[in-house]
Order: structure tokens, then sequence, then C-alpha cells
């Protein structure tokens, strides 16, 4: 993208897209798939409520905390042999999932496979950098790089649901395999890029990004699911102080793991910010309004998974019209525009009452319209204002930042809506103490109590739940606004992206292509 005429890819760079859309969507599956699958394997493995835990959490842990390194070591490497060894090892850690034989065993097994998922999303996106040169074939392909990402989330409950109903709970892990496989045959299409001047990687500066990064996530994971608590507090602590250290670290090497140059663009930093705080406020209203289906309305994790279906189409059909208007509309305009959508969309949904499936589904319709431009376009933003021998890294810091927005999202979020249903939740006398805790103590509570009762409870439950809901889109709408705001400010000097490569950085040395 930094010559004056780019060239435009051609069949076999369009090609090579739909196989890399292969490892994008299984990443995304593989966070929402196993949602439904854990009561089987629970019963199945003996797994405890702290294995469970360990089982559903430990494979976002570790995406996020090898994120950093992976995309550098793939800008060091290749990004293309990266992305092969990472899906060959993605395809035999799935099939040890699958046959898992103990909740010791699958731990160990989505501990690795979140560091071969980790391999997958810098290597891909930065792929597509070098794949197609001319911006208005990049922007169509980030678009459809974000489309994979949300159709792998959306489909997960779905594809899970659809898979338990005939065969056992490990086959959901088994659809990584032909998956990897595919790509592998894939190999063909795809350019190796890597940078000459890396250097070796600093193995400091990798145990410090892990030691900085999961002890974060895991605070934030945690204060969402048991609020704020001794261990939670000095996990983020923690993780700030180790954060600092890998900082002062980075700027004393000649060849750091991350590059924080990348930084000095302001377009840059403001891209990674908001990519992380609209995860944020997507992941916790979305989370809110599934729990909303399953608790208040009582559907099931299928059921709610195709109602959820909507909302999803809305978003990608928003990711794909981005770049249109991207030709013709500067970064600064489109995501404030969204932002303002997603602001109407939130507040739409302060209205929702009880038994309003409809409009609930209409609204987050809304949201996540307004969203779109920032799934279509963020990516497309930071690595256009990026060194292409950076991509990789510069793809990893998105990346993360959006790991971060989703844990940020669920603790912030989820612990806004638990405060407010605890504190106007109403029980009749005498319920459990865990029925206050949350709706699912509530929904728990009620099944052993008798009807009348068990209905009063309920009826009580779902009221205070939907004031938290509420609670959740008005903290929601504003940050909406706020997003608003830093788009406009930040990137106002950012052209409309027909004309990104005559404003692109000039990297101090051409990155090498290996055919």
């Amino acid at each position: 993208m930094t010559d004056d005429v780019a060239p435009r890819a051609g069949r076999k760079e369009w090609l090579g897209l739909v196989a890399l859309f292969l490892p994008t969507m299984l990443v995304a599956l593989d966070i929402s798939v196993l949602f439904l699958a854990l009561p089987h394997l629970s019963v199945d493995l003996g797994a405890d409520a702290t294995q469970q835990l360990w089982i559903t959490d430990i494979y976002g842990f570790m995406t996020a905390g090898f994120l950093v390194t992976m995309g550098s070591l793939g800008d060091r490497v290749g990004r293309r042999r990266l992305l092969l060894v990472g899906g060959a090892a993605f395809g035999l850690l799935s099939l040890l999932a699958a046959f898992s034989t103990s909740p010791e065993m699958l731990i160990v097994a989505r501990a690795l496979l979140g560091v071969a998922g980790a391999t997958l999303l810098p290597s891909t996106l930065s792929l597509i950098g070098v794949m197609f040169r001319d911006p208005r074939q990049f922007g169509l392909a980030m678009a459809a790089w974000g489309t994979a990402f949300m159709l792998g989330i959306a489909l997960g409950p779905v594809v899970g649901g659809a898979l338990l109903e005939r065969f056992w709970w490990g086959s959901v892990f088994l659809i990584g395999v032909p998956v990897m496989l595919l790509l592998l045959a894939a190999a063909p299409l795809l350019p190796e890029f890597r940078d000459p001047a890396g250097g070796r990687v600093d193995l400091v500066s990798v145990v410090l990004s892990l030691a900085a990064i999961l002890p974060l996530i895991y605070g934030l994971k945690a204060v969402a699911r048991d609020g704020w608590g001794v261990g939670p507090a000095v996990g983020i602590t923690a993780g700030l102080l180790v954060g600092a250290a890998f900082v002062h670290r980075q700027r004393a090497l000649a060849h750091p793991l991350l590059d924080l140059r990348l930084f000095r663009h302001r377009a840059f930093t403001a891209a990674v910010l908001i990519g992380l705080l609209c995860g944020a406020l997507q992941t916790g209203t979305g989370m809110e309004v599934a729990l909303f289906l399953q608790t208040v309305e009582g559907m099931s994790p299928l059921e709610a998974g195709l109602w959820l279906l909507g909302p999803a189409v809305a978003l990608i059909v928003s990711i794909n019209l981005t770049p249109r208007l991207a030709s013709r509309v500067r970064p600064a305009y489109l995501l404030s525009g969204g932002m303002v959508i997603a602001v109407v969309g939130q507040l739409l949904l302060t209205q929702v009452a009880v038994g309003a499936v409809t409009a609930l589904i209409v609204f987050l319709g809304v949201c996540y319209f307004g969203v779109g431009p920032v799934g279509g376009m963020i990516n497309q933003v930071a690595m256009s204002t990026s060194p292409p021998e950076k991509a990789g890294s510069a793809a990893s810091l998105v990346a993360t930042g959006g790991e971060f927005g989703v844990a940020l999202g669920v603790a912030a979020l989820g612990s806004l809506g638990t405060a407010v249903y605890r504190g106007t939740f109403t029980p009749p006398t005498g319920t459990p103490a865990l029925a206050q805790d949350g709706i699912n103590g509530a929904v728990a509570v009620a099944g052993d109590l008798p009807a009348d009762q068990g209905a009063a409870l309920l009826g009580a439950a779902r009221e205070a739940f939907t004031t938290g809901l509420h609670a959740v889109a008005w903290a929601s709408a504003a940050l909406c606004a706020v997003l608003a705001v830093l788009a406009l400010v930040r990137l106002r000097g950012v052209a409309p992206f027909a004309g990104v490569h005559d404003g692109h950085h000039q990297p101090d040395q051409e990155p090498v292509l290996v055919d």
C-alpha cells in the first residue's frame, strides 16, 4: 500500500481470502460453542464447578495472553508459516479436546488451543494487508474478515445446539479438524511475509506480557462472576504493575516484542481504544440480552441463539456496507455516525418490558447496526497507519484490545446489571439468599418452591433483571456517545480509504515478500 499505484488483487488472492475465513470463523466459533456443551461434558467427565470455570475461561485467557507474542513472532518468522503451524496445532489439539477423558485433560487441551488460536487472528489480518494492496480491495477484504469473525460468534450456539442434539459433547471440538485441513490445503494461495530487521524474540518480554495480560483478564472476569474481592483486586493490580515493567523494557530494546512507536500515530491509538471500548459495550449488552432471553423469557440456549441471529445479520450488513461508504466518507464521520445510531438503539433498549421479545431483538439490531462500522473499519484504520513490516504487531494489538474489551464489558456491564438486580429485587418473605445473588439463582430456587411461591419469586426476579438491563443500556448509550466524540476528534485527519495509499506511513525498509 506504499506504491503510487497499488497492484490489484486477482483470483488467487480472493481465493486465499476465502481460505483465511476458515481459521477466523473457527476461533470465533470456539469462543461460544462450548457454552451449550458444558452441562453435557460436566456430567460425562465429572467436572466440578471450579473445573467448569477453567474449562470455559482458559481458552480466552491463553488467546489474549499470547496475541502480542504471536503477532510479533509472525513479523519475524513469517506470517504464513506461523498461520500454518498454528492451524495444524489447532486441528490436533481439537482432537485432544474432543476425546478428553478427565476435566484436567480438557483444561490442558483448551489452554493449548488458546495458544494455537493466538497464532491465527494476527496472521490472518496481517496477510490480508499483504494480499490486498489496492485500498478499495483492502477495505472489502477487511469487511469480509469481520463478517467471518461475527459469523463464527453468531453460529456458535446454533452449530453447537445442532451437534449436541445428534452427537456427544466432543463433536463441538471436532469442527476444527476439517477446517484446519482445508487451511493447510490452501497454503499455496497465501503469500509469505516477514520483517528482515525484526531481530530475535525477547523471551523476557514474552514472560512479562503474559504476566501482565493473564492476571488482568482473570481479574476482570472474576469481578464479573463474583464481584470485587481480594483475588480480583490483586490480579488487576499485579497485571498493571507488570504491564508497566513490560512497557519500560520495550522502550529499552533495539528489537522490542511490541514496538511502542506504533502509538505515536494518533489514529492508530484511537483505533485500538475505539475497538476496545466498542467490544466492551457490544459484549456487555449482548450478554445481558442473551441472559434476558434465557432467564426472563425462559428460552433454551439454542432458541436464544436463533433469536440472536437477527441482530448478528444487522451487524454483518453494516460491516459490509462500510467499505462502500469509506471511499467517500471520512472514517471519523462514518464511525461517529454509527455510534449515534448505536446510542439510539441503546436508548430504545431502556424501554423494553418483559414479554417484548420482538422489540428487544429489533432494538439490539439497531445497536449492532450502529457498531458495524467499527467492525468493518477499525482494523483498516490501524493497519493503514502502521508500517507494513509491523502489520502483525498492529493486528495483534487491535485483537488484544478486543479481548480486553470483551472481558471489560462482561466485568463492568455485567457487574452493573447484577448490582441493579440486587438493589431492586424484592423477594417474597423467606426466599433463600441464593435468589438474591442473581436471576440464575432465583430460577434455581423457584423450581424447588410450590407453584404460587415460585411464580411470585420469578416475577420479582424478572422485573429486577429487566431493570438491570435498562441500566446497562443507559451506561452503554453514554459510552457510545463518548466513542462518537472520540472518533470525531482523533480521526478527523484520516482521509477516505479510496486514497489511503497516498498518505500511508512509509516504512524505513521494504518488507520481504516470498513467493
